[in-house]
């Protein structure tokens, strides 16, 4: 039969979406052909609640939704239903990672399963990363993929950004919001935690005609940007992109 022009595929679990055809079908034709796959689900709605989660029905394979998934030489382990996690991302945590300089001190929000602290400890020469995630159960694969991948330089702070931030008694040379749905909400606190000569990644959602205007606007509520580059990250929706602006404050 003929399978799908594109499907996600997270460590061995092929991710099928709501509107493909035959679905049940496609899962067990998906298993014969791909040897490195053992699982295959269907999206059952869009990411939901405060921890962007997505909801699957296994359709094949093993009754096992989580995974070990590698990318950029790191490792990790998560559940696909229980934690945030975009494969489609490994490209724009790699071009993050080649920015960093020797010695940076970095906050990473929303960190996950700690997707982002591991990329950038593992390929760049930063000192030191302060990584922050509200969902505990992502917060505890992070804790594991930590000693996955032999990182010791990151620092997990399970919690609320808004609640942690205050207690961390520091600034940093770079600070990563990879949460495009409420990261303007937070840009306060990043400015507020930022050395004078720091680099914020802001990401956004926004219509292709928006950008980056709407994203840059949202920044200027807060203070006078330095924009370094604008930086499209991919599609999100059929009218919505993913867009990062990387700036530093005048």
């Amino acid at each position: 039969m003929k399978l799908p022009s594109s499907f996600d595929v997270i460590g061995s679990i092929a991710i099928l979406s709501e509107k493909t055809k035959q679905p049940k079908k496609v899962a067990r034709t998906l298993l014969k052909n791909f040897k490195n796959l053992e699982t295959v689900v269907v999206k059952t709605g869009i990411h939901y609640g405060k921890y962007r989660l997505q909801k699957t029905k296994i359709l094949a394979g093993k009754k096992s939704k989580t995974t070990i998934h590698k990318e950029n030489n790191c490792t990790f382990k998560l559940n696909i239903d229980q934690t945030y996690f975009s494969q489609r991302l490994s490209n724009e945590r790699l071009r993050i990672s080649k920015l960093v300089k020797k010695g940076e001190e970095i906050l990473i929000m929303f960190s996950g399963i700690a997707v982002y602290p591991i990329t950038v400890s593992k390929l760049s020469p930063a000192k030191e990363i302060h990584a922050i995630e509200i969902n505990p159960k992502a917060h505890k694969f992070a804790q594991e993929n930590l000693e996955l991948n032999k990182i010791t330089n990151v620092k997990l702070f399970q919690g609320d950004v808004s609640k942690v931030i205050p207690k961390i008694k520091k600034k940093f040379d770079r600070i990563i919001m990879p949460l495009p749905r409420d990261a303007a909400s937070y840009l306060d606190l990043a400015i507020k935690k930022l050395k004078p000569s720091g680099t914020i990644h802001f990401y956004d959602f926004q219509r292709l005609e928006d950008i980056p205007s709407k994203s840059i606007e949202k920044i200027r509520l807060l203070c006078k940007p330095q924009i370094l580059r604008v930086v499209k990250v991919g599609q999100y929706s059929p009218k919505k992109f993913r867009v990062c602006i990387d700036f530093k404050v005048k």
